[in-house]
């Protein structure tokens, strides 16, 4: 989304958003190596990424979904070294559509086929003979949130040990959802329309970032989407949202999912409801909801308080990897 009225001008983008420190010497600073590669599917070509603890053998291994407008090459990085540095093999995937991944920028005009292109890179890694017997979780952040719970729902029974959820997108809010006579306008084009940047938007970004010095950084990222959202991926958002929320019965897995009170991009009410109606053992199961924090609890909020909400998180993971494998 577009930053809000009144940012100051912004100087140039650093090469990376730590600064200039050479990519190498960044992580093997934060004790953790990377890898970069293109994965060839049936529906275009991704961009993948891994990062992986030089100190220790992995626990486990994440696999993770940025939202919509980022990649996993700007700010959605200090997800990935901090779950790295725990002791995780984490990778993760550009959607379609976004960053340096084929597609139209900023166009996903079948949520399925994204999540299904994803999923099959993630599912090439977690059957390898170096991942297949460890623990494996899914994680999303924002839409893609609900991407992950799309994959969740391809996926075969068992394959994955737990669902981690930041801010997911499951409920819009109100002043986000697109009117029907936008819908029903577009839609009359028969598809012609579909990939026109002409949605409007609600201006809500100064929701999603609480700290400016963050959101400076956030938004020069280069590979960013800054247009007004296309018409195919809001068609697709309102489709899968309710689908979502009318299958949340089907979650069985381990599941951790967080949430701002104050989030204007995506309802605290999707965590809830997730938690509610997960057939997921209670004791399983853990919401966090954390009072007043905008969308973006780790990459927009003062660092305190994104520090509380990636404890809350290491404490789950932990627990989990150490309840529920490496099998033998």
């Amino acid at each position: 989304m577009p930053p809000p009225p009144g940012l100051p001008q912004l100087p140039p983008p650093p090469p990376f958003f730590w600064g200039e420190t050479p990519e190498e010497e960044y992580y093997k600073s934060h004790r953790v190596s990377n890898s970069k590669s293109y994965f060839e599917t049936p529906n275009g070509k991704i961009f993948t990424q891994s990062w992986l603890p030089l100190d220790q053998p992995a626990k486990a291994a994440v696999f993770m979904t940025h939202g919509y407008t980022s990649d996993t090459s700007w700010v959605f990085q200090n997800i990935c070294i901090a779950y790295a540095k725990w002791g995780y093999a984490v990778f993760a995937a550009d959607l379609l559509g976004h960053g340096h991944s084929d597609g139209l920028h900023g166009y996903i005009g079948d949520m399925d086929k994204a999540a299904a292109t994803s999923l099959s890179y993630f599912v090439s890694v977690r059957r390898s003979e170096q991942y297949c017997n460890l623990p494996a979780f899914l994680l999303g952040e924002s839409m893609g949130g609900m991407i992950t719970m799309l994959m969740y729902f391809q996926s075969d029974p068992d394959i994955w040990s737990g669902l981690i959820f930041l801010s997911p997108l499951f409920v819009l809010p109100e002043g986000m959802i697109p009117s029907k006579l936008h819908i029903t306008m577009y839609g009359l084009l028969f598809g012609l329309a579909d990939t026109w940047a002409a949605m409007p938007t609600a201006q809500m970004a100064v929701k999603a970032v609480k700290d400016l010095e963050k959101l400076k950084i956030l938004v020069v990222n280069p590979k960013r989407y800054a247009g007004k959202p296309r018409v195919g991926t809001m068609r697709e958002v309102v489709r899968v949202t309710n689908y979502v929320q009318n299958n949340f019965e089907k979650v069985k897995v381990p599941f951790f999912t967080a949430h701002g009170t104050a989030d204007g991009l995506a309802c605290h009410t999707g965590s809830e409801m997730l938690y509610e109606k997960a057939v997921t053992a209670e004791e399983d199961k853990t919401l966090k909801l954390y009072e007043g924090m905008y969308h973006s609890l780790i990459n927009g909020e003062p660092d305190e308080a994104a520090d509380l909400v990636l404890a809350d998180m290491k404490a789950w993971i932990d627990a989990m990897a150490q309840k529920y494998g490496p099998k033998s």
